[in-house]
């Protein structure tokens, strides 16, 4: 339960919207004039995941659970705050038809750390313990601060005049002529990046409409959140050691992402944004169906176990030591690795569609943030699931959450929503 639990501080990344204008706008004493707005915020954004790393591992979860839960919200703060500066730097790094390669490199990158952090971390663990484990993440921050130190700040560009006077904000301003200097401009600044973005949206789409895309991309990634948080515990209750955990992770789940977001790209250029989001998402539902067979013939319990007979094909045998082979867990991680891959990169795809030049950042901030935030509530539950059903129905559970957005997915195409592919 509490490993469910903690996956709330997971919460932070859905609500970094709203500290992104503070990091945006606001430059920090000394380090801006030395290294410029973007590295500043990314510098101090690393030493803070570095501080609260070592932090948690210096700390006994035996005597303060408390602690660790808050240096783990301090670890998930500083590095929703890092992604905020560096998708700012990435983004001003580079002219229009290079931002293609700026994010392909940066979800290589991103999926590699991802790796580290938890299949190397896991490996670790099993040799030399998750004290060892943690001070490593939190030494291989420093490659992120070398980084940051060497190369160069974006040279932002000026807004316009004309890009500046939007009408709605001067109108807004002329109502208010009787305001204090300072509230008219912070309510201008308000109304402008607020009020804006929300008004296109609504107003491209109709309020019906809307409503209803915003309950899909709340909804679609439903199961792999929830599922997500025990997939590493389930393994572990399945009989795997840590390190064969972390070995196939690494050898095929890392690469089976990489493919399946490359497949996700193709998929999406050839046959179309929704048909892909409507296979991404068959692609998680079946994931999940293998997890819940797994969980179901491998058991333990013999009324669950005496459910399983129809499950008898499963590739799982036990050697003479009483430990479980790899075949099952490779083919398991595998497939559900390349079907997050194109569920994935369907769903960024379909969210960037929803996009308009003059907004871009700010409507694509919000979409991301509302898609993991039902998902990731909902994921703090997972445990007390899997206590009161057990790993096979849990996982059929996860599955029947993807429902809901295939559902709204299929409405969304009868109503004829237009997506550029």
């Amino acid at each position: 339960m509490s490993i469910g639990m903690l996956a709330w501080v997971g919460l932070m990344y859905s609500f970094k919207w709203a500290w992104a204008p503070i990091v945006d706008r606001v430059g920090l004493p000394v380090l801006d004039r030395l290294l410029g707005r973007r590295r500043s915020w990314m510098l101090v954004a690393q030493v803070g995941i570095m501080i609260c790393l070592a932090n948690i591992a210096l700390s006994d979860p035996s005597q303060s659970i408390v602690r660790i839960a808050l240096f783990a919200l301090g670890v998930a703060f500083f590095s929703a705050t890092q992604d905020i500066a560096i998708d700012a730097w990435r983004i001003e790094s580079a002219t229009a038809d290079k931002q293609g390669a700026m994010a392909a490199a940066y979800q290589i990158g991103y999926r590699t750390a991802l790796m580290v952090a938890s299949a190397g971390a896991l490996i670790i663990a099993d040799e030399s313990g998750f004290r060892t484990s943690y001070l490593t993440m939190a030494a291989l921050v420093s490659i992120g601060i070398a980084t940051t130190l060497l190369v160069r700040e974006p040279i932002r560009r000026l807004l316009t005049e004309a890009e500046l006077r939007e009408q709605r904000v001067v109108d807004w301003l002329a109502a208010r002529a009787h305001w204090p200097q300072w509230m008219q401009k912070t309510g201008a600044w308000i109304v402008g990046a607020v009020v804006g973005p929300v008004m296109d949206f609504f107003g491209r789409y109709g309020v019906g409409l809307a409503l209803l895309i915003l309950a899909f991309i709340s909804t679609y990634r439903l199961t792999d959140y929830v599922m997500g948080t025990m997939t590493n515990t389930f393994y572990i209750d399945m009989g795997f050691t840590l390190k064969e955990v972390g070995v196939v992770a690494k050898f095929f789940g890392w690469p089976s992402t990489l493919i399946g977001a490359v497949v996700g790209g193709v998929i999406v250029a050839k046959i179309g944004t929704l048909r892909g989001l409507l296979l991404g998402s068959l692609l998680i539902i079946v994931s999940n169906v293998f997890y819940a067979t797994m969980g179901a013939y491998a058991c333990d319990v013999p009324l669950e176990c005496a459910r399983a007979g129809m499950f008898d094909f499963w590739p799982r045998q036990i050697d003479a030591r009483g430990d479980a082979t790899d075949l099952g867990l490779a083919i398991i991680v595998s497939f559900d690795n390349l079907a997050l891959g194109v569920h994935g990169t369907a769903l960024i795809a379909f969210m960037s569609s929803l996009t308009t030049a003059r907004y871009t950042a700010t409507q694509y901030a919000v979409l991301s943030s509302l898609y993991a935030l039902p998902g990731k509530l909902l994921m703090g539950t997972s445990g007390f699931m899997v206590d009161a059903l057990g790993y096979g129905d849990f996982f059929l559970y996860t599955a029947v959450l993807s429902v809901p957005g295939l559902l709204l997915l299929l409405w969304l195409s009868r109503r004829g929503i237009a997506v550029r592919n």
